[in-house]
């Protein structure tokens, strides 16, 4: 066998006019940040996801770190976030002090449940990260109605979702800030990188002192301040113009990228629909006014022996087909760094079952191949059962 994949999980394309933006990026002189490509790409994401202004940053943690900069976080300071998530939305809160509080998620969409979220508020609560599983929003109005009750921030993360919508609105756009992640393994890409979106006026100009290092050198550039010094907190977050002018390129092909991906979602999901019914996996589920950007497609399986036995089936095939989060509450910096509100049980089910099958812009018509080694393991276990 082979030791690369035959049919990897995730494969990086090119998609558009990246090397010819690259190389031009090169012939303007300016590979450090905020260059020609980083304007272009700035106004792109904030008109894709109908934000007041888009930052593109090193990455997506790096804009979850400015979002809790914004949120004004320290320690004492507790923060509600699913415990099904990646770390880089627990460590954005751990790193300025503060607590992060995880609760469950919900059975259908596998996002943060409000219900768990309204429990866990207490009188040190001070914001709401919600993560957007798999490219579907969370219930975005039943937690800014939560934020409002009690005075908190709302933070969207947004990793997986750039393109998504909820209920007609952009994804990205929901919060008082968002966070948008362009690694390699999402829909559009730029190897590492991500954007934070600030949805509220009065936050526009300390995002842009955060992401530059803690000065006023944007406003110096725009001829606002005779010069640039230090003003706030801040570190480098902003990347090179390399990256920004690839970025831009796969920008430009975002909408033919999210039509690929959502046609493959959708004949994953008319393949395994048979075996639903016979209540034999699950498949993703959305709540009505929620559309995907088919970002990823996963399977919810019997138990995590028959989830392991798949992956071990899809390997023997040279098929990547990973699980996902381990739950954040059970990990060793979970416990030393945060605490849990409540049951998790739907979070630990979640994790020891999920599967996701390959899922990139280039795969084609192996899905097919994908589609039927999936389906034959299915066959030989049942057909092997007493």
């Amino acid at each position: 066998m082979s030791l690369v994949t035959l049919i990897p999980f995730n494969k990086p394309s090119l998609v558009g006019n990246e090397i010819e933006y690259l190389r031009d990026a090169i012939r303007r002189g300016q590979l450090s940040g905020d260059g020609y490509y980083t304007g272009k790409c700035n106004a792109r994401i904030a008109a894709e996801t109908n934000g007041l202004r888009a930052l593109i940053t090193h990455s997506c943690t790096a804009a979850l770190e400015m979002a809790a900069m914004l949120c004004d976080l320290g320690p004492g300071d507790e923060v509600i976030l699913p415990s099904f998530t990646f770390v880089s939305t627990a460590n954005a809160i751990v790193l300025r002090g503060a607590v992060p509080v995880f609760v469950d998620v919900l059975a259908n969409t596998l996002n943060i449940d409000p219900v768990r979220v309204e429990a866990a508020v207490t009188a040190r609560t001070k914001a709401i990260f919600a993560v957007h599983y798999a490219g579907f929003p969370a219930d975005m109005d039943a937690l800014a109605a939560i934020a409002e009750r009690h005075g908190l921030w709302l933070v969207e993360d947004a990793a997986q979702a750039f393109g998504s919508t909820y209920k007609g609105r952009r994804a990205g756009g929901l919060a008082d800030i968002g966070a948008i992640s362009f690694h390699e393994t999402k829909n559009v890409i730029s190897g590492e990188g991500g954007a934070i979106i600030v949805n509220r006026p009065e936050l526009v100009q300390r995002a842009e002192i955060i992401r530059e290092k803690g000065t006023n050198r944007s406003q110096f550039f725009r001829g606002e301040v005779d010069k640039y010094t230090w003003v706030d907190v801040g570190s480098s977050y902003l990347p090179g113009e390399l990256i920004a002018s690839y970025l831009f390129a796969q920008l430009e092909m975002a909408d033919e990228v999210t039509a690929r991906r959502k046609a493959l979602f959708a004949r994953y999901h008319a393949a395994f629909a048979p075996l639903e019914a016979a209540g034999r996996l699950r498949r993703p589920r959305w709540v009505a006014g929620s559309e995907t950007n088919g970002h990823m497609y996963y399977l919810l399986l019997r138990d995590q022996s028959d989830r392991d036995r798949f992956i071990d089936h899809m390997r023997a095939q040279e098929i990547g087909t990973p699980f996902h989060y381990v739950p954040l509450h059970s990990s060793p910096a979970g416990k030393r760094f945060g605490r849990t509100s409540g049951s998790v049980e739907v979070t630990e089910r979640t994790w020891s079952t999920l599967v996701r099958l390959p899922m990139f812009y280039e795969l084609g018509a192996q899905i097919d191949q994908v589609i039927e080694r999936a389906l034959e393991y299915f066959s030989r276990v049942e057909a092997n059962r007493p």
